[in-house]
C-alpha cells in the first residue's frame, strides 16, 4: 500500500469516528423496531393516563411543624426560661434543623420549627419523628406541672371533602357516637387517609354546691374535691397467685355511674354525708364549649376527609359518593348525613377545563406543522407531539406524579420542545437540500469531509 492510500485510508477513519453513531439512521434502517416502540411509548402513554392520580394543583410538604406546651399558672417569662429554652436546645440538634420561632404567653408556649429548604423529601418524615422523641425525652425534665408538650406535623392536611352529620333535638352524645361509627366506615373506603370530627362537646359532670349551705354544716370546698379525688383513685391492690394463674383484686367504687357520684361520702365533723345531700350533680357538656358548628342555621358535626397522597381524587369522589348513598339508607330516623364539599367536582371542572385548552392548542401546533412543512415533513414532525405525550406520562407515573394542571402544563412545553427540534432540522430540507446516500446528514454538511476525487476511485477498487 502507497504512502498517499495509507493517508486517504486514515483521513476516511478519522471521518467515520467523527460521525459517530446516527441513531436517525439507525431508526430508518429498523422500521419494523422503530414502529413497535413508538407503538409501545402511545400504548403505555395511554394506559399511564386512565391510571395517574388525579388532582387539582400538586401536593408539597411543608418543612416545619409546631411544639405546644402548657404550664398552668405560669407567666410569660418563666414559660420563656423554663419550658420553652430547654425544647429549642434540644430541637437545635435535628440534622436539618434551620430555625425556631417562639411566642409565649401566660401558661402557655408555642414553637415553630423550620427545616431548612435542602432538606431532602425522604428524611422530612425522619425528621419530623426526631424531633418528638426530643421533645419527649426533654419533657421528663421540665418542671413539675408543666402538661406534655405537643408536637403536631400534620397541620397541613388538605381536606377533600366535608360532610355535616345533623340530627333534629337530638341529644348530643347520641349524635358524638353515630359520627365515631361513620368515620369507621368512611376509613374503609379505598383512598381515605383519615377522618377528623369537629363539633364535639366533651361530656362533663357538674357539681353545684352552696357555700352558705356547706359553711353551715361545717363542710368546706376542699372536703368536696378531696373526696371525690379519693373515691375515683386508681390504686393497685395486689394479686393473689394460685397453682394455674394469678388473680388480680380490684377496688369497686370508681365513678364510672352518675348515681355513684351523688353517693359519695363525705367526712366533716364527725358526721358522714352524701354529695347529693349538700349539692346538685348533673350530666351536661363542656361550657362554656370550645367550638360550635353550625351548618345551615342548624347545630351539627362535621367530618372532614382526608385523601391519601399520590391516590385518583375523581375515583375517590365517586367512592365516597356510593358510600355516602349506603350510609343514609343505614341512619337511624332523624339523623341526617349531607355532602358540604367535594373536592371532586373541583379536581374535575378544573382539569377537564385544562385538558380541552390542552388539546385544542396540541391540534392547532399539530396543523401548524402539517401546513407550513408539508404533508410528508409535517406529519413526522405532528407525530413527535402524540409520543412526546405519551412518553411524558409514563415518567409521570413512574415517578409519582399526580395529573394535575402544573403537571399538564409541563407535559405540555414538552410537547412544544418535542415539535420545534424537529421542524427546526426540517427546515434545510424544505428550503432544497438533499439527503446523501445513507439518509444522515445533508450533503453541504459532508463537503469539509468528502474525499478528493483523485484517489476516490483508488479507494474503490
Amino acid at each position: 500500500m502507497s504512502n498517499f492510500d495509507f493517508q486517504a485510508l486514515k483521513i476516511e477513519k478519522e471521518s467515520d469516528s467523527r460521525r459517530g453513531f446516527n441513531l436517525s439512521a439507525l431508526a430508518v434502517r429498523e422500521r419494523s423496531v422503530t414502529l413497535f416502540f413508538l407503538l409501545a411509548i402511545i400504548i403505555a402513554g395511554a394506559a399511564a393516563y386512565l391510571n395517574l392520580g388525579r388532582a387539582e394543583d400538586p401536593t408539597f410538604r411543608i418543612k416545619v411543624f409546631t411544639v405546644t406546651a402548657a404550664w398552668p399558672g405560669a407567666t410569660a417569662e418563666e414559660m420563656q426560661n423554663l419550658v420553652a429554652e430547654p425544647l429549642e436546645k434540644r430541637l437545635q440538634e435535628l440534622k436539618y434543623y434551620y430555625h425556631v420561632d417562639t411566642f409565649t404567653r401566660p401558661g402557655l408556649a408555642f414553637l415553630t420549627v423550620t427545616l431548612r429548604d435542602y432538606t431532602p423529601p425522604d428524611q422530612i418524615e425522619e425528621e419530623f419523628y426526631q424531633g418528638r422523641k426530643k421533645v419527649q425525652d426533654e419533657a421528663s425534665k421540665l418542671p413539675k406541672g408543666v402538661l406534655a408538650p405537643v408536637l403536631n406535623d400534620e397541620y397541613t392536611d388538605v381536606v377533600f371533602a366535608v360532610y355535616a352529620l345533623k340530627g333534629h333535638e337530638m341529644p348530643l352524645r347520641v349524635l358524638t357516637r353515630e359520627a365515631e361509627s361513620l368515620r369507621q366506615e368512611l376509613l374503609h373506603v379505598s383512598g381515605v387517609k383519615k377522618v377528623n370530627i369537629f363539633g364535639e362537646r366533651p361530656e362533663r359532670i357538674f357539681v353545684e354546691f352552696s357555700y352558705a349551705r356547706i359553711g353551715t354544716l361545717g363542710v368546706s370546698s376542699q372536703d368536696i374535691f378531696d373526696a371525690l379525688v379519693k373515691q375515683n383513685a386508681v390504686t393497685p391492690a395486689g394479686s393473689i397467685d394460685t397453682k394455674n394463674q394469678q388473680v388480680y383484686i380490684r377496688l369497686d367504687g370508681a365513678l364510672d355511674d352518675l348515681q355513684k357520684v351523688r353517693d359519695t361520702p363525705i367526712v366533716a365533723g364527725g358526721r358522714i354525708l352524701k354529695l347529693s345531700d349538700i349539692a346538685s350533680v348533673e350530666r351536661g357538656y363542656e361550657d362554656p364549649a370550645t367550638f360550635i358548628v353550625h351548618h345551615n342555621g342548624e347545630a351539627a358535626m362535621i367530618l372532614n376527609v382526608v385523601m391519601k397522597d399520590q391516590f385518583n381524587g375523581l375515583e375517590l369522589g365517586k367512592a365516597l359518593e356510593a358510600e355516602q348513598k349506603k350510609i343514609q339508607k343505614s341512619l337511624p330516623v332523624g339523623i341526617t348525613f349531607s355532602k358540604v364539599i367535594d373536592q371532586a367536582e373541583v379536581i374535575k371542572n378544573a382539569v377537564d377545563e385544562f385538558q380541552v385548552k390542552f388539546f385544542v392548542a396540541l391540534l392547532v401546533v399539530m396543523i401548524v406543522s402539517l401546513v407550513s412543512l408539508g404533508w410528508r415533513v409535517g406529519i413526522v414532525v405532528a407525530a413527535a407531539v402524540p409520543i412526546t405525550l405519551s412518553a411524558t406520562l409514563v415518567v409521570m407515573q413512574v415517578a409519582g406524579i399526580n395529573l394535575d394542571r402544573i403537571s399538564w402544563a409541563l407535559s405540555f412545553w414538552l410537547s412544544v420542545f418535542s415539535w420545534t427540534m424537529p421542524s427546526s432540522l426540517s427546515r434545510p430540507w424544505s428550503s432544497g437540500w438533499k439527503r446523501d446516500g445513507t439518509g444522515s446528514r445533508p450533503r453541504a454538511m459532508h463537503g469539509a469531509t468528502r474525499r478528493p476525487r483523485c484517489w476516490q476511485a483508488h479507494w474503490s477498487r
